[in-house]
């Protein structure tokens, strides 16, 4: 089972060194001047020159990326001495714990990931999205508890009462949900609990976790504001989970097994339960986990018609103002969480499935 989950470990990190060079030779290639950026209009030769130098932007590319590889890298290499080079440990930029001291100038840290610091506000990209991140995991683990729970309950009954009218509306439903983008559903949803049906849901348009009181103080937690919001990302995998365990449950509820099981004179709560649940949930946990990544893209889109505070609205609003480090962070850190999600998941399958560690 070690050498099953270090392997996976080192697929997932060739995995992210593969995203980590696209994100940096994408970004680093689209047209643009981010010293011109951050001056405005007050920039000038001198003053372009001087943010170009401080950025590393006029290095040759492989020193840029060796560079970004440094800052992203747990574990990296600087000089602790000399100002003007371009790996200066810069207490500024890096919090850090020295290791190792190779020479009088280089020293080998253990450092918090750095992201960059943002064109726009200056600020560090880390500090930007452990603010917003929050909110949006929030967001996407509530709609994938949503969709999990209710999905199996509805994909279990309809596979109990196939060909019953429940199961054909449960199906209708199904499909559309799945061809429902995340988007549309926003702006549909919005529109018709939040304004149409407004006086009788109490529901809110604006989704911000915290409000304030009459007189504008006391912010408080305000957990009604996500109901929306967490409804109509989970639409979509609701609907993928209960297809999946609907067409799971009825070929495991085929297999011989299952017959002997009835034939012992199980009861038909014990034979689902206890056997043909257990076996019939690999698919739902591989869209669950595929689906949980998902649904950190389509917050984007959710979270901006819902002004849900979180990576999606600061994403966007880097696309709007070219603040190229932000949206290069955003992308990082959702690619490490996929990458994660999907080793724990390989590693539940090699609990529940030992013919899986051998693959």
């Amino acid at each position: 089972m070690l050498q099953f989950i270090l392997k996976r470990l080192f697929y997932g990190f060739l995995v992210l060194l593969g995203v980590v060079t696209v994100v940096f030779l994408l970004f680093n290639v689209l047209p643009g001047d981010p010293a011109r950026m951050m001056l405005g209009q007050r920039a000038d030769i001198t003053s372009v020159e001087a943010i170009n130098k401080d950025l590393g932007l006029d290095k040759p590319l492989t020193t840029q990326y060796l560079s970004f590889l440094n800052d992203l890298s747990p574990v990296s290499i600087h000089n602790k001495s000399d100002k003007e080079n371009y790996w200066y440990l810069d207490s500024t930029k890096y919090s850090y714990v020295k290791l190792i001291s190779l020479s009088k100038s280089k020293v080998i840290v253990l450092k918090k990931p750095y992201l960059r610091r943002s064109y726009q506000s200056k600020r560090k990209v880390s500090e930007i999205l452990s603010e917003a991140f929050p909110k949006t995991i929030l967001l996407a683990m509530v709609s994938i508890i949503f969709a999990m729970v209710f999905g199996v309950i509805i994909g279990i009954i309809c596979a109990i009462k196939k060909n019953k009218i429940i199961d054909k509306v449960a199906l209708v439903f199904s499909v559309l949900g799945m061809s429902l983008p995340s988007f549309f559903a926003a702006i549909l949803n919005a529109w018709i609990f939040a304004f149409v049906l407004a006086e009788f849901t109490g529901l809110n348009m604006f989704g911000s976790l915290y409000s304030v009181d009459d007189f504008g103080e006391g912010e408080h937690l305000d957990l009604k504001n996500l109901i929306l919001p967490a409804i109509t990302l989970g639409i979509r995998p609701l609907a993928i989970i209960v297809e999946l365990t609907r067409s799971s449950l009825l070929d495991v509820l085929s297999q011989d097994y299952i017959r002997t099981a009835k034939a012992k004179g199980l009861s038909f709560y014990k034979v689902i339960t206890k056997h043909a649940l257990k076996n019939a949930m690999n698919p739902v946990i591989t869209a669950v986990s595929g689906w949980f990544a998902s649904l950190m893209a389509g917050a984007v889109f959710v979270e901006y018609v819902f002004d849900w505070k979180g990576v999606g609205v600061v994403i966007v609003d880097a696309l709007e103002k070219y603040d190229l480090p932000v949206i290069m962070g955003a992308v990082l850190v959702i690619s490490v969480i996929l990458v994660f999600i999907n080793i724990f998941v390989d590693i539940i399958y090699g609990f529940l499935d030992p013919r899986v560690r051998y693959t």
